[in-house]
């Protein structure tokens, strides 16, 4: 998945964290939600703004990242 688009990264907001799209929820927001047993349909019924898409990029986003860290270390 392309989460380029989605999950965008601004120095003077949430301190430089991923953010989706911009706003103030960052994807460690959403993937301690999701960790700790939220749904995704829990997550969007609490955050009205957010889509399936976003949840997803967030999603790849972590995994890409966890993959560089990986091959980092190799």
């Amino acid at each position: 998945m392309e989460y380029n688009e989605i999950i965008t990264i601004e120095p003077g907001k949430r301190s430089g964290k991923p953010c989706i799209r911009g706003m103030r929820i960052t994807v460690y927001d959403i993937l301690e939600y999701l960790a700790g047993g939220m749904t995704e349909a829990e997550v969007l019924e609490d955050f009205s703004e957010l889509t399936s898409q976003d949840i997803k990029a967030c999603l790849a986003f972590a995994a890409d990242r966890e993959k560089k860290l990986f091959l980092a270390s190799i």
